[in-house]
């Protein structure tokens, strides 16, 4: 077992209740000590940008931004998808607090290691 573990994100507005449950999987992960990445990509990617997690709120979980601090404050990895995120013409001086910016090579590298997976 490799004790890794990646969340693939690739919801946010379009669809509040997959890019809530992400999160609350990865805060999962994370806090049974598995080395925990969300990799934020497609539209899940918007929520690289400050002030996007903040309007999202999903009936019967905790607010979205609450859950993402929560789990980079808990030592999770938050990347974003950098073709994705400059596709939708987001600023990358604009990122929420912890998250990197990286290419498809560092996620396979990841999961090259073993990780396990799951998308939302």
């Amino acid at each position: 077992m490799s004790n890794k573990f990646l969340v693939s994100l690739t919801n946010a507005m379009n669809n509040p209740d997959k890019a809530t449950v992400g999160f609350v999987v990865a805060n999962a992960a994370v806090a049974s000590g598995q080395e925990t990445v969300v990799f934020l990509n497609v539209e899940g990617a918007y929520l690289g940008a400050k002030g996007f997690a903040e309007e999202i709120h999903e009936e019967g979980f905790a607010p979205l931004k609450q859950l993402m601090d929560q789990f980079v404050e808990a030592g999770g990895t938050l990347w974003v998808c950098s073709p994705c995120y400059k596709k939708r013409n987001l600023d990358e001086e604009n990122l929420v607090e912890g998250a990197t910016i990286v290419g498809g090579a560092k996620l396979v590298e990841f999961l090259s290691m073993g990780a396990a997976s799951i998308t939302y």
